[in-house]
């Protein structure tokens, strides 16, 4: 999963009004905007954490001239000792981080539901406003026309594409 910052005021939202509404949490109507505040504080606290960890792989690959197309192997290798979650990880390390919070909170009254029924319901929220990476990316390759593919310039006007698919969707 790949988590947009457009998309993390939405899922704070969505989670709290969801898990309200069903009676799994009890949140004061005053509480409720802190409530979402500490989801978004979970989810931007990734990203930071994702881009700190991303700038650390280019600098390990740099320094020990280590080629890009190693990327996904040197990123494995440093996401297992750095305890970084990748791939469908990522949702469930939210859904886990969501559901303490809501145990924790002071912003969140009382939760009714057990933790596991609590981390599935949020897991199942969280994976609703997964994007099909594989989707954009395939509909950016059909708007690059007459550019030689595998050359520098089909590369940038594939960036270029999937820029403009992620604006026209709303992730960017």
């Amino acid at each position: 999963m790949k988590l947009y910052r457009t998309k993390i005021a939405q899922i704070a939202e969505e989670t709290i009004k969801l898990l309200a509404k069903d009676g799994d949490i009890e949140v004061t109507a005053e509480s409720r905007e802190e409530a979402e505040q500490d989801l978004v504080a979970i989810m931007e606290e990734y990203l930071r954490r994702e881009q700190a960890f991303r700038n650390r792989i280019r600098d390990y690959m740099a320094n020990r001239n280590i080629p890009y197309n190693e990327y996904g192997r040197v990123r494995s290798k440093m996401a297992e000792q750095m305890d970084m979650p990748l791939g469908d990880d990522v949702e469930r390390f939210l859904a886990r981080q969501f559901a303490e919070n809501m145990l924790i909170s002071p912003h969140v009254d009382e939760v009714y539901t057990e933790d596991a029924p609590l981390y599935k319901k949020i897991l199942g929220l969280i994976i609703k406003h997964d994007v099909d990476e594989t989707e954009l990316r395939e509909e950016a390759l059909g708007r690059v026309k007459n550019v030689a593919e595998g050359s520098v310039e089909f590369e940038i006007a594939v960036s270029d594409a999937m820029r403009e698919v992620k604006k026209r969707r709303g992730l960017l």
